[in-house]
């Protein structure tokens, strides 16, 4: 099932990163007119080839906000190219609001996919499944099936919206 969603975009950029005890650090974005990100965890390291956020972990743009157990990311000549997130996954955005047991946004195809009883929330509208992939520059959604409760299907709830009312 695809679905377009009023999500804005979420772009995870960070530079570089000193170790981190538990402080909020800037660093610039990448994406023009994207803004600077912010990062905060428990814990940190900064390698040439990576980053690791531990406990608490959080990475913010603007109103956007991934936060999870824990958060790693993937240098590759200097960029951040992937950024992996694992444990109690919330991506927040000021319409919704993405919960999983697993993100992978990869910056190359501009997609987060979260997975491990995915629930996506729009207002009243929720939709569960099992892996959702959500395009960053399009907006789409596709949620996919799982094991669980559901017995692989995906379920939803939706209230339209009514005007002139």
């Amino acid at each position: 099932m695809t679905r377009t969603l009023g999500m804005a975009a979420v772009v995870l950029t960070v530079l570089a990163m000193p170790a981190t005890g538990g402080a909020q650090t800037a660093a610039p974005a990448v994406q023009a007119g994207g803004g600077a990100v912010s990062f905060g965890a428990d814990g940190g390291e900064y390698t040439s080839t990576g980053i690791a956020l531990r406990g608490r972990a959080e990475v913010v743009q603007g109103q956007n906000r991934l936060r999870a157990d824990s958060i790693n990311g993937t240098i590759v000549s200097g960029d951040l190219t992937r950024v992996e997130a694992s444990g109690n996954v919330y991506f927040v955005t000021p319409d919704q609001t993405i919960r999983g047991d697993r993100a992978v946004y990869t910056f190359a195809t501009d997609e987060v996919v979260v997975t491990g009883d995915v629930i996506l929330t729009q207002g009243q509208n929720v939709l569960t499944g099992g892996r959702l992939v959500y395009n960053t520059r399009t907006e789409s959604a596709r949620m996919e099936g799982g094991a669980g409760s559901s017995g692989g299907r995906i379920r939803g709830v939706f209230y339209p919206e009514r005007s002139g009312n």
